[in-house]
């Protein structure tokens, strides 16, 4: 095994080229400390990429060669096509990036990376805006936990061409797959009966491509209801994600959209608390009330309205979850109370109603079912002695801090991206140092978690 005097002087060495870069956008050197030595045991995962000089875009994926080396030893060789990825984060200098893996013939490959289920669709998630790094595999983490899935993640490093980029959270591209979002593959020709009730993953968020905001009848469909306290006139849009719109067929998109009008008519109706005819009739309520407490524990800015999932399954009801994209959340985002511990993250229409994107009436119109408050308090009572404990969620906080102090990740990053002490968008909390900003971030989730016990308990 080769030394730990090996493993400093190439780690030192890849700063000095990282420093030498004349990107504008990269400096090096505003955290003064010494990158520490670190034995090729304690490092994280390193993911090593090679474009062969190519330049790496939003689209389309570009061949690559993807090595991954985990306490020293090669665990992972092969091509992949790799892309940027990201809506508002793309403004960030530090990417975050999707990638396939594929085999000697380039075509597209299974295959289990860090012990994950074998796929082929990955991702390298760039925390840049997040200063602790951890806000994404915290809350997927603490998903998982309670019985909910959420991507997969993992701490790691990248490099690319050789030149350190940084930490990364490696984590599961979220589809419709036996060890993911497990549902039915719907087919073309499932057009009647019970093969036409599922599987279909619906999304709201923004619309892909270069305007967020075009909604048309091909890769959508609109809520009949108009969103609570909205002022501008905006709509509710519910995405294909699978079938997408390209592969969904005219009889399945009737289907789910008259399914989801029809959870929306009962929920609004007067009779909407009847068990036969109301809401409940529609959805599983258990995946709606651990996706809204996910989202409250976090006060989630971009909840509810954006990067939020929903399953259908053959023969069942419609789901929430799984979550998705947590990185302005736990008090990492400086509008539209994103800062705050003690607003309700569902009631962000009240705050920003000339949003673009808002909230559908959804929960507002739930917590008004005494029976949905009564069912939510037990699981939030329930949580707090486990799952959502002040113990259980900062040992997590402490635990990767602990690992990205001891593999010298954290000291990497800084050295090679420097934002600490800076601000960037949407920061609520700029600290002076990397321990000020995990002390903002776990004494955020203690007043979060003391404002929730009384607000949940008086709902």
């Amino acid at each position: 095994m080769m030394s730990k005097r090996f493993y400093s002087i190439i780690l030192l060495s890849l700063f000095v080229i990282v420093a030498c870069n004349d990107d504008p956008d990269v400096t090096v050197g505003a955290e003064e400390e010494m990158i520490p030595e670190v034995a090729a045991e304690d490092r994280l995962p390193q993911f090593q990429i090679q474009t062969n000089g190519a330049t790496i875009v939003d689209e389309p994926k570009i061949d690559a060669e993807l090595v991954i080396i985990e306490a020293g030893v090669e665990t992972h060789r092969g091509a992949i096509g790799i892309e940027i990825r990201g809506s508002s984060s793309q403004q960030f200098p530090k990417k975050s990036f999707g990638f396939e893996t594929r085999d000697e013939a380039n075509e597209d490959i299974d295959v289990s990376l860090l012990e994950f289920p074998e796929e082929e669709d990955w991702i390298l998630y760039a925390p840049y805006s997040d200063k602790s790094l951890v806000r994404n595999h915290l809350i997927y983490e603490l998903s998982n936990d309670m019985g909910r899935y959420a991507s997969r993640s993992k701490l790691a490093e990248v490099y690319i061409n050789g030149i350190y980029n940084g930490m990364y959270v490696f984590m599961e591209k979220l589809k419709r797959d036996d060890n993911r979002i497990d549902i039915n593959k719907l087919k073309e020709d499932e057009n009647t009966g019970e093969d036409l009730t599922g599987g279909y993953i619906l999304k709201l968020d923004k619309a892909d491509g270069f305007n967020e905001t075009l909604y048309t009848d091909t890769n959508s469909f609109p809520s009949q209801i108009d969103p609570p306290n909205a002022t501008l006139g905006q709509q509710i849009h519910f995405l294909y994600d699978d079938p997408d719109y390209e592969d969904i067929t005219p009889e399945q998109k009737d289907y789910i959209s008259t399914y989801v009008t029809n959870f929306e008519m009962a929920l609004s109706s007067d009779t909407f608390t009847d068990p036969d005819i109301g809401y409940a009739a529609y959805i599983d309520t258990d995946s709606f009330i651990d996706f809204f407490l996910l989202n409250e524990l976090s006060n989630n800015v971009d909840g509810y309205r954006l990067s939020t999932w929903m399953t259908k399954d053959k023969n069942e009801k419609l789901k929430m979850g799984p979550i998705w994209d947590f990185n302005l959340a736990f008090g990492n985002a400086d509008y539209c109370g994103g800062g705050a511990t003690n607003v309700w993250a569902y009631r962000f229409n009240e705050r920003c109603s000339n949003d673009t994107w808002q909230i559908p009436f959804w929960w507002e119109r739930l917590l008004e079912d005494p029976a949905f408050v009564a069912q939510l308090q037990d699981r939030w009572t329930s949580l707090r002695t486990s799952t959502f404990s002040e113990d259980y969620i900062l040992g997590k906080v402490n635990a990767y801090v602990s690992e990205l102090e001891s593999s010298g990740a954290r000291q990497a990053n800084f050295s090679t991206w420097q934002v600490i002490g800076s601000y960037v968008w949407p920061n609520n909390f700029v600290g002076a140092s990397y321990e000020s900003e995990v002390d903002y971030l776990e004494n955020w989730i203690n007043q979060r978690l003391s404002w929730l016990d009384t607000e949940i308990g008086n709902l």
